[in-house]
Parts: structure tokens; C-alpha cells; sequence
């Protein structure tokens, strides 16, 4: 669910291209018009400098663990480099657990991502010092909420009840107590006569 909210997004701010950067034998089917791109063996940042390598033009990465994710949040980036605009060279999206849901370069290049440590709680303060030591001009997007753990997917479907990561969540949360009353130990109430 996550990743089809994802994909959702980035078809409702309708970029010019679309790519996915898969790791995987199908594609869903929500990714039917993309390019889809495979992820390379390595560590995470070498598969997305890897992908950063491969692509022309500007280049907007938004991950899946952020499905509160809206185009009106990526329609910024998208409109900084419309028809050849000169907007920012970089744009930064932080995501609450340190790290970031976004990372957009006006002329891509896997240097500006290969050797950050991925998955820690300082990965987004050493991407961001890593753009802004290389001179870019970097504009921020908003904190979203990466979703690692229960609490975390709670808030994010709280902040987009319509997802469809907050329906599934909704229905894991349904079946759950379902499944708990059915296999709850029965009781009765013998008559004594």
C-alpha cells in the first residue's frame, strides 16, 4: 500500500518522466508507464547513486516509507526546473527518523550519495551537509514520517486518512481484534439443575 501511494503521488504531480527503481522480479501493476529502473547490488547508497548515475535532467527520489506523501508536496521541485527553470540545485525532504524521503539534483551524480551511511538517525544531516559542501544551492521540503514501526504507521495514516497505506492499516486493525474475539476462550453459564 505504501508503495502504490508512492507511485499515486508522483502520478497526480505528473513529471515528465517516471521512473522506479525496483528491486524485484514484477513491478506492480501501479507502476504501468514508468521506466523501470533494477537496483543495483551494494548498499543502499550505492543502488541510488547508481540510479542517480543513470538518469539525465533533473532527478526527484522519493522513497515509499513516507505513503503520507502528496503531489502538492512534489509539485514544488517539479515546477523549480519546468521549462528549463534554474530553481534550486537540490532539494531535501527530512524524514523524522533522520533520515529523508526526498533527494532531487538538478544535474544527478552518484558521488553526491555514494559513501552516506544509510539507516541511522544522522543519514539526512550527513546527506544534507554532503549537498551543501559540494556548493549546491539546497531548498527543504517538508519533515514527513518514515514509517518504521507501529507508532509510525499510525501517524502517517492519521496524516492521510484517504491512503491507501491508512486503509490497510485500518483493515489489519479490524481483523486483528476480529481474530482476537473469535479465538477468545468461550464461556458459559451452566444451569444447575
Amino acid at each position: 500500500a505504501a508503495l502504490a501511494d508512492t507511485l499515486a503521488a508522483v502520478d497526480d504531480a505528473a513529471p515528465a518522466r517516471r521512473v522506479l527503481l525496483f528491486d524485484g522480479t514484477t513491478p506492480p501493476a501501479e507502476a504501468a508507464g514508468y521506466d523501470v529502473i533494477p537496483q543495483v547490488a551494494g548498499d543502499l547508497d550505492e543502488r541510488l547513486a547508481a540510479m542517480f548515475d543513470a538518469l539525465d535532467g533533473p532527478v526527484l527520489l522519493v522513497g515509499m516509507d513516507t505513503p503520507q506523501l502528496t503531489a502538492d508536496l512534489i509539485r514544488p521541485v517539479l515546477d523549480s526546473w519546468a521549462d528549463g527553470a534554474r530553481g534550486p540545485d537540490a532539494w531535501f525532504g527530512p524524514a523524522n527518523d533522520g533520515g529523508f524521503w526526498a533527494l532531487g539534483l538538478r544535474d544527478p551524480d552518484g558521488a553526491l550519495v555514494r559513501g552516506v551511511p544509510m539507516s541511522r538517525d544522522d543519514t539526512g544531516a550527513v546527506q544534507l551537509s554532503r549537498l551543501i559542501d559540494a556548493g549546491l544551492d539546497v531548498a527543504m521540503l517538508p519533515e514527513l514520517t518514515d514509517v518504521d514501526t507501529v507508532d509510525d504507521a499510525r501517524e502517517a495514516a492519521e496524516a492521510a486518512p484517504a491512503h491507501r497505506f491508512a486503509h490497510a492499516l485500518r483493515i489489519l486493525k479490524t481483523g486483528a481484534r476480529t481474530r482476537a474475539a473469535t479465538t477468545a476462550p468461550a464461556t458459559s453459564q451452566r444451569d444447575p439443575a
